[in-house]
């Protein structure tokens, strides 16, 4: 019931101090302007960040990424092909965002019609506190932008996962007033008219008020529509290959490579700890909190506090290429250098000791909750930390980097003039796009042949799937493209390990089989969210 439904805010505390009393009278906030940035915050507070995604972890455990190490687990609902009306682990995801929606509306009806400036101007002398009064003032515009560009990322979150939902621009408790579901393309649409209409109206960045962190800026709204607008222009979305799709997505992130704003960062090992917040890379980053959640969720079991978690599978293991002669008897020398920032293997050192997963050593994986592929999340995770002793860091996940969006450029691109054209008004083809990527990772990697809009396809694919491993892309990316029903039906593997006088051998094998049904390209709604709309909401086909 939407359009009725009032989300309390939650995450108090925390970089955004998100808390405000709800219960307050429209008299008293009249009164209070301090309540301005507290209802501006409020609609950052549901963002959420991909380390917790499910079960307390990545996302990639839904997807040929990982393996969960818990034989009982919310994935297992996504990997089994078994997600319905009444079960579907995203839904609070599907909650969180219309509460992020609501606390926007909310706050731009609480500031409409020049009573945001009549409230910074009470109790005030404009006068003589004239400067602070004009920084308060330009504060507020800005978050006026923001609250905008916050309704624009919902809802390209929400069509995500569930295709076309209810554009909701009230919430009114005292009303009854039901909102139909949107198209797809109606959404799309919403999305890219709150950011071409506000983009203007944001701060460049936020380098001489550092207090301001973490609030959305124009770069982050680029970034959003040049992701939106790709997702548009993909099969799932695009089934007649509309030409004019990838042209507008072509466009949209050309404009954040064109805005000279972000670069590459020299070394990929770039996602744990203070890393992202230094990046030149990164264009948002949600700050989390300072603690060893991902730690304990992914160390592995025999690391004392370890879980396993989420286990990287050979599937994605054979995505990194050699950048020198392969070595028979150990195949994980001679690797793309993203393979050993992202992925523990038997023989790495990891928390001040190598990992020994043969039989009867520290690792074996033969122990309980080991991992069942023979491999450990590395990426995300600050190294030694003492589990025993509750030691923390700090967390920062990368909602969107620039790499990222060089991959959404060379795919329009390809899709549109091949390889090896540049667009008119852009800087780069898709080769060169795609080339900035992959040197900056190693400039000893394969050199890319394919010269066919096809077969360059494919080797985009690959690049995102390595590129972009266990941040939240992949699964999402295999709908967009229709590869779902094939690639999420295949079974996962892992290797089974053995040490013969001192030599470790492999062998590949099935460890978990994977069911991907046609339905399943659109998430379910809950039954209970269809009954109470009275036959608003339509459920997608298929549930």
């Amino acid at each position: 019931m939407l359009s009725a439904a009032v989300f309390a805010v939650s995450g108090c505390g925390g970089f955004l101090d998100t808390c405000y009393n709800i219960n307050q009278t429209d008299e008293i906030n009249a009164q209070n302007a301090g309540s301005i940035w507290s209802f501006a915050y409020a609609f950052y507070a549901p963002l959420g960040h991909g380390l917790q995604s499910i079960d307390y972890n990545v996302f990639a455990t839904v997807s040929d990424e990982c393996q969960q190490t818990s034989p009982s687990s919310e994935a297992l609902y996504f990997n089994r092909g078994v997600i319905n009306e009444s079960v579907n682990p995203l839904f609070t995801r599907y909650q969180d965002c219309y509460e992020g929606i609501r606390a926007a509306n909310f706050f731009l009806d609480y500031v409409a019609d020049g009573k945001g400036e009549a409230l910074l101007a009470l109790n005030r002398d404009i006068v003589t506190d004239e400067y602070n009064y004009k920084r308060d003032v330009q504060s507020l515009n800005w978050f006026i932008a923001e609250a905008h560009i916050a309704k624009a990322y919902y809802y390209s979150e929400l069509i995500r996962m569930f295709g076309g939902v209810p554009i909701v621009e009230n919430f009114d408790p005292s009303t009854e007033e039901l909102v139909s579901r949107s198209s797809y393309d109606a959404c799309v649409e919403y999305i890219v008219e709150e950011i071409d209409n506000w983009k203007n109206s944001l701060a460049l960045n936020w380098d001489e008020y550092v207090d301001r962190e973490g609030r959305f800026t124009y770069g982050v709204a680029l970034a959003i529509k040049a992701r939106t607008l790709l997702y548009a222009a993909s099969p799932l979305n695009n089934p007649d290959n509309d030409r004019t799709r990838w042209e507008e997505a072509l466009k949209a992130a050309g404009d954040v490579i064109n805005s000279g704003m972000y670069s590459l960062a020299p070394d990929y090992d770039m996602f744990s700890g203070e890393d992202p917040l230094s990046s030149p890379e990164a264009i948002y980053i949600v700050r989390t909190y300072v603690s060893s959640d991902p730690e304990k969720a992914n160390y592995p079991i025999s690391t004392p506090g370890g879980q396993s978690g989420a286990c990287p599978t050979q599937n994605i293991v054979d995505a990194y290429e050699y950048v020198d002669t392969p070595d028979e008897k150990n195949p994980y020398l001679n690797r793309d250098p993203r393979f050993y920032a992202s992925i523990v293997y038997n023989g790495a050192e990891w928390n001040g000791r190598i990992i020994a997963e043969g039989p009867s050593e520290t690792d074996d994986m033969a122990n309980t909750n080991a991992s069942r592929t023979g491999y450990y999340l590395r990426k995300f995770l600050t190294d030694e930390l003492n589990l025993e002793q509750n030691q923390t860091a700090q967390h920062n996940w990368i909602a969107y980097r620039y790499a990222e969006v060089l991959l959404n450029y060379a795919e329009a691109a390809n899709e549109l003039y091949g390889p090896d054209v540049v667009p008119t008004g852009q800087q780069l083809s898709a080769r060169q796009a795609l080339q900035m990527v992959r040197d900056r990772a190693s400039t000893s990697l394969p050199q890319v042949t394919a010269s066919s809009t096809d077969e360059f396809r494919e080797v985009l694919k690959h690049e995102r799937q390595v590129e972009l491993a266990f941040e939240d892309h992949r699964y999402w990316d295999l709908l967009r493209w229709k590869d779902a029903e094939d690639v999420l039906n295949r079974p996962v593997q892992g290797v089974r390990i053995s040490k013969v006088n001192g030599v470790y051998s492999y062998t590949v094998v099935d460890v978990a089989e994977r069911k991907f049904n046609e339905a399943n390209y659109r998430l379910p709604f809950l039954r209970s969210e269809i009954e109470n709309s009275k036959g608003t909401l339509v459920q997608n086909p298929g549930y």
